[in-house]
């Protein structure tokens, strides 16, 4: 299958990574996701609009210096992390191992160009809202997200994702 990547200048990029066969251990390496990270931002440059590390995904919006580098700034992230990190990889198949993948990510990941200032909101809500999708745990419960760091900017209330708020996101479906 041929994916076709979009490159808009100047946009900010939604980007989904998902572990391989959605195995739940990325909370246990937090640590090594903000090495991985810093290590991209070493390399290329961009910021960090917003995040949430699940158990199996990660969900982030960056905003490229360059637009054309976000492919480059998820393989950068991708590859240190997988370098650093000890996995049990015996049920790879012969033909990872042969590319020498870990069983680590996914080979693929979501990226969507961030279109506008609506679009933009209702993605940083989905980041925060994912806490609640797939845990139940309150957004201001979860310590993997920037959502603490959007309350203290005052962008949402501290209670955010009530009934009404999980209404309105529930039609978004990023996975």
């Amino acid at each position: 299958m041929n994916y076709k990547r979009y490159f808009i200048p100047n946009s900010m990029v939604f980007i989904t990574i998902v572990t391989y066969n959605r195995k739940q251990f990325l909370l246990g390496y937090i640590n090594l996701i903000k090495q991985s990270l810093n290590y991209a931002k070493s390399k290329i440059m961009f910021n960090i609009v917003a995040i949430a590390i699940l158990k199996d995904h990660i969900h982030i919006i960056i905003k490229p210096k360059v637009i054309n580098e976000y492919p480059n700034i998820v393989k950068c992230f991708k590859t240190y992390f997988s370098r650093h990190i000890n996995i049990d990889n015996s049920n790879l198949s012969e033909g990872k191992k042969h590319k020498k993948e870990k069983g680590v990510w996914q080979s693929r990941y979501w990226a969507h160009i961030i279109l506008d200032e609506n679009d933009l909101y209702k993605h940083i809500d989905y980041i925060h809202y994912n806490p609640m999708k797939h845990y139940n745990v309150a957004p201001r419960d979860w310590k993997f997200s920037t959502f603490m760091r959007f309350v203290n900017n005052n962008y949402y209330d501290i209670n955010w994702c009530n009934l009404n708020d999980i209404n309105k996101i529930s039609e978004l479906d990023f996975e």
